[in-house]
């Protein structure tokens, strides 16, 4: 069986770790075909990408059987393997939802946060990982945990290694929405169609805005917010947007 599955619905590319026997944990074999698909969505005809896991759970993070086979050091083996699949999914220029499915930890963790937007199962559970065999946020984590959810929590959580329930996820911020288990797919098919009919340019650069932010002085985000604007006012979708305005009807978007 491949490692990663993909299937198109629309404008709509789902992308499914598939080593269900193993609660979808990474190995090179699935590093691999997860930049296979990341580059299928790359696709301007995708307008909304869904990550999400076969089976019970989303992603366990390492495998740790590969984990002493690594080539080289640690170093080279994040920057060969996870490293590229994190840039990957930030530099998607459409929304990207982890369908979080079931258990995720470690690194799945990592990959969970690197998406835009978390909608998790009530099945679902969140534990670090790291610091319960002796090692430290990787694969973004500790860059994606700590914007989302501030210093003093992220630290906190991250050393105790205290496993999250899905409501509890919620409460923090973790995620943005707790669906019963059996809800999650269709919720998902129905919340990245609607994203899949955003203006996806307008999505892209507001996704490129918030990045920006993070470091940015109040001047700096000015002038990116009025170079961005500009070329805002260039796609064809700014110009449908003002004509199903005047026109009193619902926009139909196409993405350009």
């Amino acid at each position: 069986m491949p490692e990663v599955l993909t299937a198109r619905a629309g404008a709509v590319l789902t992308i499914t770790l598939n080593r269900p026997e193993v609660f979808n944990a990474f190995n090179r074999a699935l590093h691999a075909a997860l930049r296979q698909a990341l580059a299928e969505a790359a696709d301007p005809e995708v307008r909304a990408v869904v990550i999400t896991g076969a089976g019970r759970g989303f992603c366990s993070g390492q495998d740790l059987k590969e984990f002493s086979e690594l080539p080289g050091g640690i170093r080279d083996a994040l920057e060969g393997t996870y490293h590229p699949n994190i840039r990957a999914i930030r530099a998607l220029e459409k929304p990207v939802i982890a369908a979080i499915n079931g258990p995720v930890a470690g690194a799945g963790l990592s990959l969970a946060c690197a998406c835009d937007v978390r909608i998790a199962s009530d099945q679902a559970t969140f534990v670090p990982g790291f610091i319960g065999i002796g090692l430290i946020p990787d694969a973004g984590g500790s860059w994606f945990i700590h914007r989302v959810l501030g210093f003093s929590k992220a630290f906190e959580w991250m050393v105790s290694n205290r496993r999250l329930g899905a409501d509890e996820a919620l409460a923090w911020g973790l995620v943005s929405e707790v669906v019963a288990a059996d809800d999650l797919a269709p919720r998902i098919e129905e919340l990245a169609a609607w994203y899949a009919e955003l203006p996806t340019r307008g999505v892209a650069m507001t996704k490129q805005l918030f990045e920006h932010a993070y470091t940015a002085s109040l001047e700096e985000q000015l002038e990116l917010e009025a170079e961005l604007q500009q070329a805002a006012t260039s796609t064809d979708d700014f110009g449908e947007g003002v004509q199903a305005f005047l026109d009193k009807r619902p926009p139909a978007f196409r993405g350009r």
